[in-house]
């Protein structure tokens, strides 16, 4: 596939499962997407803010991994490649869900559930996590915010010794983010380091 421009000042490269933006000095952040529809909403707010991170965008669709096993018999699947990736080319890492049942979708759900691998099985590579940002977008499908959506990233950031930068709640209307969530994406923005 081509390069893609999206703007004078910067280039993006499909490369593999991810979006990789080649004209950065530093780790850049990352999204990880995590929702049942890839070209959905929570997928336009992502590009939104990715655009004015020039990060990175992995779609957990593009994975194959299952839910957490105390036997550790899905060892082989690709979540602990994936987790080696993100920990050692990122420094931030933010999570996009929609929200479904007033929580965040299964497949986010699912990854979360299998940060304990990181905690069990791969205690070294879990404690990478310590001294990285976290943050985290919920995208539902209009302006009511679900009460108390950010506590299991907050507390998670916190398990793991790493600096939450805050939850931002979004939703779409006519195809665009909505003005209010845009501007505290311009916030989490603003605290990145």
């Amino acid at each position: 596939m081509a390069a893609q421009a999206t703007n004078p000042q910067s280039i993006v490269i499909p490369v593999g499962n991810l979006i990789r933006n080649p004209k950065s000095e530093m780790p850049s952040p990352v999204i990880i997407l995590g929702s049942s529809r890839s070209k959905g909403n929570t997928r336009l707010v992502a590009e939104s803010l990715a655009e004015r991170l020039s990060c990175d965008i992995i779609d957990l669709n593009d994975y194959t991994f299952s839910y957490y096993d105390y036997e550790h018999r899905n060892e082989g699947d690709d979540f602990l490649p994936l987790m080696e990736r993100i920990i050692a080319e990122y420094d931030t890492i933010i999570f996009a869900t929609p929200v479904y049942w007033y929580s965040m979708s299964a497949v986010m759900k699912t990854f979360f559930d299998r940060m304990s691998d990181l905690l069990t099985i791969r205690k070294p590579l879990g404690r990478q996590f310590r001294g990285k940002q976290m943050g985290a977008i919920s995208v539902g499908y209009d302006e009511d915010t679900v009460q108390g959506l950010d506590m299991p990233f907050r507390e998670s950031a916190s398990y793991l010794g790493m600096t939450y930068l805050g939850h931002v709640y979004a939703w779409v209307v006519d195809g665009r983010v909505a003005n209010a969530p845009s501007e505290q994406l311009s916030a989490i923005c603003g605290r990145l380091r």
